[in-house]
C-alpha cells in the first residue's frame, strides 16, 4: 500500500524554487533542500527525482509565472507600444530592484554551457519573450505604431539580448547610467 505524502509537494516546490533562485544550481546543495524544504531526502528523491530532477521543475515553475503572464501582456488587444514601452522600463527597474537577478539570465550563465537539459529550457523561455514581441511588433507595424520599414523580427531580437544584459548587468554593482541610456536608446528605436 502506498503510504500518503506529508507534506504539499506544490509548496515544495515553491520553496525549491525560491532556494535555487537565491543561491543557484551549484551552490545548493541536497542538504539545504531538505532543510529548506523541510521533507526526508527520501521524500525529495521519491517525488522530484534528485536535485538536478527538482532544479528543472522549479526552472519550469518561475518560466511558467513569468512567461505566461508576458504573453498575456503583449497579446492585448488595442495599440502595442505602451506595452513594449512598459515591458523595456520594467525589466530596467526589476534589474536593479532585484539582487537575485533573473532565473532563467542565473541559468543561462551558471549552467547552460555544460547542461544540455537547463539550455534547452533557457532557449525556450527566450524564444518565447522573443516570438511574444516579435507578433507584438508586427501587430504594431500593421497599426502604424512603427514605421513600416521597421523590422519586427530584428527589434524583438534586439530587445531580447537588451533585456538578458539588463539583468546581468542587474547582478553585480554596475553604474546605472549604462542601463538608462540602453533603455532610452531603445524605446528612441520604437519612435
Amino acid at each position: 500500500m502506498a503510504r500518503t505524502k506529508e507534506f504539499d509537494p506544490d509548496a515544495a516546490l515553491q520553496r525549491a524554487l525560491e532556494l535555487f533562485w537565491e543561491r543557484g544550481y551549484e551552490a545548493t546543495s541536497l542538504a539545504d533542500l531538505v532543510e529548506h524544504l523541510g521533507i526526508a531526502r527520501a521524500s525529495l528523491y521519491g517525488t522530484f527525482g534528485g536535485k538536478h530532477d527538482l532544479f528543472l521543475k522549479a526552472l519550469e515553475r518561475y518560466l511558467q509565472l513569468k512567461d505566461s503572464a508576458l504573453v498575456e501582456e503583449l497579446g492585448r488587444p488595442g495599440p502595442v507600444l505602451p506595452a513594449v514601452r512598459a515591458l523595456i522600463e520594467r525589466y530596467a527597474e526589476e534589474s536593479s530592484a532585484d539582487n537575485r537577478g533573473c532565473m532563467v539570465v542565473n541559468t543561462a550563465v551558471e549552467l547552460a554551457g555544460r547542461d544540455i537539459a537547463a539550455a534547452r529550457v533557457v532557449e525556450r523561455s527566450w524564444t518565447t519573450l522573443e516570438t511574444s514581441l516579435h507578433v507584438a511588433l508586427a501587430r504594431a507595424r500593421a497599426q502604424g505604431e512603427i514605421d513600416a520599414d521597421k523590422d519586427p523580427r530584428s527589434l524583438a531580437r534586439f530587445l531580447v539580448v537588451l533585456f538578458q544584459g539588463m539583468r546581468v548587468m542587474g547582478r553585480a554593482p554596475a553604474d546605472p547610467g549604462r542601463v538608462h541610456d540602453a533603455v532610452r536608446q531603445a524605446l528612441a528605436l520604437l519612435d
